[in-house]
């Protein structure tokens, strides 16, 4: 999977995390290693949920809370621990293998949506938020 900012390539990665949320399509939590991480800086937004626990955002060059991570997620999470996630909203281009993404409806939920993703999702109506 990949993520383009600004031209340039911020994550370049095999070894992307699916992970499944409620009622939306899935979120990719990539390793720090895989992510040109000096473009990151943290945010003072957090956020708290009741399956992972509390998420840590990140601004992305001029972009706030582009991305998010658990720095310390609960037990059943502890795989995402230094990993982060990016909306496909809030950045320019995000690919799996050689599709591009469209993004989850609105600003809050940061799941993918591919072709072989189908809706309805939380966050917006229809099939595809797009």
């Amino acid at each position: 999977m990949r993520v383009v900012h600004g031209g340039r390539t911020v994550v370049d990665t095999r070894r992307a995390i699916r992970v499944l949320e409620t009622s939306q399509p899935p979120a990719f939590y990539v390793p720090a290693d895989d992510i040109d991480t000096g473009r990151l800086t943290p945010s003072d937004h957090s956020t708290w949920c009741e399956w992972k626990g509390e998420a840590q955002y990140w601004q992305l060059d001029d972009v706030d809370d582009a991305a998010w991570s658990y720095p310390r997620p609960n037990p059943e999470f502890t795989a995402i621990t230094d990993h982060f996630a990016f909306y496909a909203q809030k950045v320019d281009e995000c690919w799996v293998d050689d599709e591009r993404v469209a993004p989850n409806a609105g600003n809050f939920y940061g799941g993918w949506i591919t072709s072989a993703v189908v809706g309805p999702f939380k966050g917006g109506p229809g099939t595809h938020g797009w």
